[in-house]
């Protein structure tokens, strides 16, 4: 059974690998048109050129009699599917340049790749309809590829890739982009051809990443599956100094200085993941010394070297050093064990390899017999062949400029990318925004002397990159890379990653005056929520034919930097699993995440020169001014996962002015008996809704949801004259603040015969200080009222038999105040003037038996709020003062159960009141 199984697996494998190879065989070319495939038995039509060419500028294809002639001389099978091999003659006279071989001809109707202009070093462009080319960064040894998709049914394409074989040129020059071919001179390219499912991209995604651009056999990675190198994947900042930079060592003071580097760029940009120390060139040659020489004769020595790298690991960095494999006309010592001596005894985490390209496993082996983990970093870009021996290097900045897109990341994306900045030159902000919008770090290269006046700027730049691409790693390191999405905006280009939690979309814009809108398209099945990382905002997409439209606003940049190594800006929009809830509610923010998560809440836009503020605890609540003061602005709260990823993400918008709760209720001693002149309050669900007057200072906003009520003891009556003097007498209480204080009293007492009235001309502190005495305190404004109201929600104390209405009152057409209609006055005060003994209105108890809640004295609670510059205290139950003839008095009366009034404070005497009393809450 088993062997038949392994016989049917061992023939669908070969039949799927024949299937494939018999691609290139099987093309009909006839004329220099490619007609058609067979592919497993099916036939694809296509009627296109088998490729174009430029004969110096001009363009011809294989279809029509050009400058050289074509041929097809093999075809050849391998696993993947299959190529032919073309030679170009030139069969005239003259001397022929010949560039841009593109398989089915350069088409603007369709994708494809082949140079464009002038550029010295990087010349190729990626064609899509109707959008501006797109310079494209591609292996060293791939310059001159050609690249084109065509249609081959509704969801399944060919895609071909020609480069040129440079060991066949015969009677001709090789250069960089092109061939110089004399008469009867020759070069040959090879075309592959595969067919693959979905759109372009999947087309490209298997040239590139998974065939390599057919530039090895197969890929070993083993390398990328050592645990110990992965650190340098998490690396995105590094920095290089040659060793007579001041920020290293100063010979003036005769100190080290790099601990304050160290310090500034911590503030700026999160600090370096990695810096390499350079002493060798341009010194090296001056004498005999060679370059291991220069770096045991600096200060200290390898032991000071040994600290250095100590304390840089102590700080979250590592520490490099230089290999320059053209020394040899120094002092003789055999490079390897001079390597691997000099990564001994310097503590060294990698070495940056001088004008190499590419590694070897010699190289490796000398680290790895020191240390596990010691990182090779090639000065340029590995190229796929190479890409197995090591696992770092660069995107020289000798790519001038232009280059924007770099599908190197896409050939490896675990390859740790760098992308030269060099400071001394001009403003740099484009280098950080092209290794932004490519997922990859920058090497700051501070070579030359000098600090430019911008370079703090820029840096916080980079700051905000690098934390991005620190907090996301999982994705821009996950094979799951797709360049250039569809972005609905030309001049603003999208790039995909996504790792198993999340995908990141990264953009770069050369729009000067910035964007705001519609930027790209995503699949409704995804899931999840939208955050915009780099404005840090929530996003609510759009949903158009059955795709969600995602917006973006991205900043504009000065005009006058278009062109240069400045122009561009960034912008960076996540897709997370809703794993987070948060809630803002009176100035208390309360969050819920899972266990083993990490949070950060962030007053405004995360920064490396701000704290957050953390906790490992997976749910609780902040008083927002307790922790950040007065903060107006976003409230950014994420969560980390054990890693250190960043899992989600919510933002809470405090706009100016919003009310803040900033008090806070202090339980009392607890009472099983019900206290003498208070009534008991059972505790229940109470849906919290208010009403209130003139906006021009603004209220605070109901909660969203239910409120669950402690129950607690309440005054039958409010605080009258009579208490307050019982609580003077006892404890000589003395504002400090004395103006108005209790005012209406003569000679320390209350008037005779307002021994019962509510006690008025206090204020909030007068009252805390009479509820502390008393062993209670002042309820919240949920409190009063849902005892006010009671559970059943009603509108006024009593049982309503008429709809209470207020009727406008106007004066000369002018609205001046409202009308009572529907209240009994045998209930409460509807508005006499007049303050009245508690007590005076028993018909106007609640179920509860709770009088005078209504029409005596509006009512102090615990509740005091900021409102941007502003602070005032929630006040209930309106009071016996009612002015007419004018709308824009406070309206008095008795007020709704609902209804609330701010007292707006300025000082202790000026908030106090003759309508403004009180009464207590204590717990159970």
């Amino acid at each position: 059974m088993r062997l038949t199984l392994l016989f049917c697996f061992l023939f669908c494998l070969f039949t799927r690998i024949t299937a494939l190879s018999q691609i290139a065989e099987n093309l009909q070319i006839t004329n220099g048109s490619l007609k058609a495939i067979r592919h497993v038995g099916k036939e694809y039509t296509f009627g296109v050129p088998l490729f174009s060419y430029r004969a110096d500028d001009a363009l011809y294809t294989t279809e029509v009699k050009g400058p050289v002639t074509t041929e097809v001389i093999s075809r050849e099978r391998i696993s993947t599917g299959g190529f032919i091999i073309v030679r170009i003659i030139n069969s005239g006279i003259d001397t022929v340049r010949i560039h841009n071989v593109v398989p089915f001809g350069e088409n603007h109707e369709r994708i494809f790749m082949t140079g464009l202009g002038k550029h010295r070093l990087s010349r190729t462009h990626l064609f899509q309809p109707g959008r501006i080319p797109v310079n494209v960064i591609v292996p060293d040894n791939a310059w001159e590829l050609g690249f084109s998709i065509v249609k081959a049914e509704a969801d399944r394409s060919l895609y071909a890739l020609s480069r040129r074989d440079p060991e066949s040129i015969k009677k001709g020059i090789r250069r960089r982009f092109e061939t110089e071919l004399y008469p009867g001179g020759s070069v040959e390219y090879k075309i592959w051809f595969e067919l693959f499912d979905g759109d372009w991209h999947n087309g490209l995604k298997i040239c590139f990443r998974d065939r390599k651009l057919y530039d090895i056999e197969s890929f070993n990675d083993s390398m990328y599956e050592r645990q110990d190198l992965r650190w340098i994947r998490k690396s995105y900042v590094m920095h290089l100094l040659m060793a007579w930079d001041k920020s290293y060592y100063d010979a003036a003071d005769g100190k080290f200085h790099l601990t304050e580097f160290l310090e500034r760029g911590q503030k700026l940009y999160g600090g370096d993941d990695v810096i390499c120390l350079w002493p060798t060139w341009p010194s090296l040659g001056l004498d005999q010394r060679n370059q291991f020489d220069l770096y045991r004769d600096l200060p200290g020595g390898t032991n000071a070297l040994k600290k250095l790298a100590d304390t840089l690991r102590s700080r979250g960095s590592r520490f490099f050093i230089a290999y320059n494999p053209w020394d040899e006309g120094t002092r003789k010592e055999e490079h390897l064990k001079g390597l691997e001596n000099l990564i001994r005894d310097t503590g060294a985490d990698g070495v940056v390899l001088d004008t190499r390209g590419s590694s070897s496993r010699e190289l490796q082996e000398a680290a790895d017999r020191v240390r596990p983990g010691v990182v090779m970093y090639s000065e340029g870009m590995a190229v796929p062949k190479d890409m197995p021996e090591i696992v770092s290097g660069r995107v020289h900045n000798a790519l001038y400029y232009p280059p924007m897109l770099n599908l190197n990341k896409l050939i490896q994306p675990s390859f740790s990318i760098f992308r030269v900045a060099e400071v001394f030159k001009e403003p740099v902000q484009r280098e950080y925004a092209t290794a932004f919008f490519n997922g990859y770090g920058t090497e700051i290269n501070q070579f030359a002397p000098g600090h430019p006046e911008w370079e703090e700027e820029q840096y916080r730049y980079l700051g905000k990159t690098s934390m991005i691409l620190r907090e996301n790693n999982a994705a821009f390191t996950s094979d799951n890379f797709v360049p250039l999405v569809s972005s609905l905006k030309d001049s603003v280009w999208v790039n995909e990653f996504s790792s198993a939690e999340k995908t990141v979309y990264t953009a770069y814009s050369i729009i000067p005056q910035g964007y705001s809108g519609a930027l790209f398209t995503a699949d409704e099945t995804g899931g999840g929520h939208w955050v915009d990382l780099w404005n840090h905002r929530e996003i609510k997409p759009e949903r158009k034919d059955g795709k969600i439209v995602i917006p973006a606003v991205i900043d504009g940049f000065t005009a006058r930097w278009s062109g240069t190594n400045n122009e561009g800006q960034n912008a960076c929009i996540a897709r997370f699993p809703e794993m987070l809830k948060v809630r803002f509610q009176n100035g208390k923010l309360s969050y819920l995440a899972p266990e083993h998560h990490s949070v950060k809440i962030w007053a405004g836009i995360p920064q490396y020169d701000k704290q957050p503020w953390i906790s490992k605890k997976n749910t609780d609540t902040i008083t927002v001014r307790k922790t950040f003061g007065g903060f107006e602005g976003k409230l950014v709260v994420q969560i980390f996962d054990q890693v250190g990823e960043l899992a989600d993400e919510r933002v809470i918008e405090i706009e100016p002015g919003t009310p803040v709760l900033i008090t806070e209720t202090k339980q009392t001693p607890t009472s099983a008996k019900i206290p003498a002149g208070m009534v008991k309050i059972p505790g229940g669900k109470f849906r919290f809704k208010t009403t209130h007057g003139d906006e021009f200072i603004r209220y605070p906003e109901d909660p969203a949801s239910e409120l669950d009520i402690r129950g607690f003891y309440m005054d039958r009556f409010p605080v009258t004259n009579k208490d307050f003097l019982s609580f003077l007498n006892a404890t000589g209480y003395r504002p400090k603040d004395t103006v108005n204080f209790l005012k209406h009293w003569k000679s320390g007492k209350p008037v005779k015969g307002a021994e019962q009235h509510p006690v008025v001309n206090v204020s909030y502190e007068d009252a805390q200080a009479y509820a502390q005495w008393a062993g209670k305190r002042l309820p919240t404004e949920a409190e009063w009222q849902f005892a006010a109201q009671t559970p059943a929600g009603n509108e006024w104390p009593w049982k309503q038999t008429r709809p209470v209405t207020r009727e406008k009152q106007y004066v000369n057409e002018t609205l001046t105040t409202t009308k009572l209609v529907g209240i009994d006055p045998r209930l409460t005060n509807t508005g006499d003037d007049h303050l009245h003994p508690v007590g005076d209105f028993p018909k106007g108890a609640n179920s509860f038996g709770i009088q005078d809640l209504t029409g005596s004295v509006w009512q102090l609670t615990n509740d005091i709020y900021e409102s941007g510059s502003y602070r005032y205290v929630i006040m209930k139950g309106g009071s016996y003062f009612k002015p007419s003839a004018s709308w824009w008095y406070v309206q008095g009366g008795p007020r709704e159960l609902h209804y609330r009034q701010y007292l707006l404070r300025v000082s202790q005497g000026f908030e106090r009141n003759a309508t403004v009393g009180f009464r207590c809450v204590k717990d159970f």
